[in-house]
């Protein structure tokens, strides 16, 4: 989990989730999101790969980047569950 967790700290992936939550996408229509360079952009795709929250399948000369949606949610639960956050209402609920 710790490998999600460092993945999802950096605004511009957490960005790249955002936009695939929405819709796939290929690498270049990902780029046309963000002001940084291309070997920036596959920095991040890679981060999030090798933390298996996206993953990629070739379509003709081009990557299409799916979210792994079931880790995601699976790394947020836990987050939730270590804080105990849903279980304990405060005194003014």
């Amino acid at each position: 989990m710790n490998r999600v967790y460092e993945a999802l700290a950096h605004p511009t992936r957490r960005q790249i989730i955002a936009l695939l939550r929405q819709q796939e996408r290929s690498a270049g229509e990902l780029a046309e999101h963000f002001e940084i360079a291309k070997p920036t952009l596959s920095g991040h795709l890679r981060l999030l790969r090798e933390a298996g929250l996206i993953f990629g399948e070739r379509h003709g000369t081009s990557i299409v980047y799916h979210l792994h949606l079931t880790l995601l949610e699976e790394a947020l639960g836990a987050l939730l569950d270590l804080f105990k956050i849903g279980y304990e209402r405060g005194a003014d609920d």
